[in-house]
């Protein structure tokens, strides 16, 4: 392309932007494709010859649309909201424009000074102090395996070098979390060697959150049987139910061990920017590490998760590999971003926090967060004064859990049927997308608020849906 083509085409694609938010209420938030229908209406073979932007964009509204879920749409309520603000999306033109890859330093400083900064204004907006070294990662995910990485590599037991396998002198290691815990934490235990059997799922209390008393048995338990605990994950904001560990009490059990605390909070922690929510973060400055993600609650385009640590060198020492090619005369004056992590290549995330936070401003993004928190408790009171629904977990931050009951003594069995009913037709509306997770065999309803472009008016549709679905489902019964 040319200048003159390339701005052309930059202009289409920017209006196709702006009116695919202006009409977005108007289409079903979830895809009803079946599998396999999209890639039945794409070319099994590439183009020989290149097509121009505004055919790629016409074959992209007639093939590849109609196989979206629209996270940005403002019916969107079944997870923990991934949402885009104006500010973010703006952001991404530049990072692709630049397409900047932030491994070390000289690659491009401002990859990694600006990171730093932006590190540094996180803490600040949620009240943490310059003991906590921070990195941007991917996802939570990444970041919990990261984690459990560094847990491991305090441990001194030379697997960095040695690896695990077909070593006899390895004593077994054990992971511990809330049996409301998010995945990832197995999914690390399996790449890191350590194995899904040795994760510890500590129940959870009537309130959904880890049993203390379990957690030290466990513990005590394991090394007694000579397995080594190696780290607890404390959840603020489980997936299922929007939960808080005990964070406070879990740290001084692993103090007590010498086991390494993290804490979670990838969906909830943003939450903490309010002065009235400070209270979740109590216990975080005993973590050894905290992972929280801007793109599930602060209107971040994916992907985007900070990783706290205050032990940034047993990070360092567990990934550092520096081939000779990228070593550079500022190494020893420098943070190589590379060195902190399983990734080399990184992409310029920083950027779109900066934007984020510059064009929202702390008070925006706080206004944001609280209006979505004020909304979620007012659908809770909805729930509780509802003849047919029942609040099952209390509502701390943006997620509702909750259940169709047309009797109290309705056997599970229909308690599932009834509720997998009026989540289908709920779903089927097009105007609401919610989710649903398992409690004691039960299945339960989740909605989850905290979309940029959420106004209170949506979580009264919400309720109109919800209404209008059991009226239907009485009536068929």
């Amino acid at each position: 392309m040319d200048y003159q083509e390339f701005s052309e085409n930059q202009k289409i694609i920017s209006d196709w932007i702006l009116n695919y938010f202006k009409k977005i209420e108007e289409i079903p938030v979830l895809s009803d494709v079946k599998p396999g229908e999209i890639k039945k209406l794409l070319n099994k073979q590439p183009p020989q010859k290149g097509k121009t932007i505004p055919e790629l964009l016409s074959e992209f509204d007639n093939f590849l649309f109609k196989g979206i879920t629209h996270w940005n749409h403002p019916g969107f309520m079944a997870y923990f909201n991934s949402t885009s603000c104006e500010a973010g999306i703006l952001s991404e033109f530049l990072i692709s424009a630049l397409n900047l890859n932030g491994m070390i330093w000289k690659t491009s400083p401002v990859v990694t000074e600006l990171e730093e900064s932006m590190m540094n204004w996180f803490k600040e907006m949620i009240g943490l102090d310059d003991q906590f070294w921070g990195i941007i990662y991917d996802t939570a995910s990444i970041s919990t395996f990261h984690a459990l990485a560094s847990a491991r590599e305090q441990l001194n037991l030379e697997i960095r070098e040695k690896g695990v396998s077909g070593r006899t002198d390895l004593p077994k290691l054990s992971i511990f979390c809330s049996e409301n815990a998010h995945s990832s934490v197995e999914k690390s235990a399996i790449a890191l060697g350590i194995g899904q059997e040795n994760v510890r799922k500590i129940i959870a209390n009537e309130n959904f959150e880890m049993d203390l008393n379990e957690l030290r048995v466990k513990i005590e338990d394991d090394i007694k049987n000579g397995i080594k605990p190696i780290c607890v994950i404390a959840t603020v904001g489980t997936t299922s139910f929007a939960s808080i560990d005990p964070v406070k009490e879990i740290a001084s059990l692993c103090k007590q061990f010498n086991i390494w605390l993290h804490v979670d909070a990838a969906y909830a922690g943003v939450a903490a920017v309010l002065p009235e929510m400070k209270w979740i973060s109590d216990g975080w400055e005993d973590a050894d590490s905290i992972v929280i993600n801007p793109h599930k609650w602060m209107f971040t385009p994916m992907d985007c998760s900070i990783f706290l640590t205050k032990k940034k060198n047993i990070l360092k020492n567990a990934f550092s590999l520096i081939p000779e090619y990228l070593r550079t005369q500022q190494d020893d004056e420098v943070d190589n971003l590379m060195d902190y992590g399983l990734q080399l290549g990184r992409r310029f995330r920083a950027l779109k926090l900066w934007f984020i936070i510059s064009n929202l401003g702390v008070s925006g993004i706080q206004e944001k967060i609280r209006n979505h928190i004020t909304w979620a408790k007012e659908f809770a009171d909805w729930i509780t004064n509802h003849k047919y629904l029942k609040l099952v977990a209390p509502v701390h931050f943006s997620t509702v859990c909750f259940q169709f009951i047309t009797d109290s003594n309705s056997s599970i069995e229909e308690i599932n049927s009834n509720n997998q009913k009026l989540l289908d037709l709920i779903n089927s509306s097009g105007k609401i997308f919610i989710s649903h997770t398992k409690v004691k065999n039960q299945i339960v309803l989740r909605l989850t608020i905290g979309s940029y472009w959420q106004e209170k008016r949506h979580i009264e549709v919400a309720k109109n849906v919800i209404e209008n679905s059991i009226i239907g489902l009485l009536k068929k019964d």
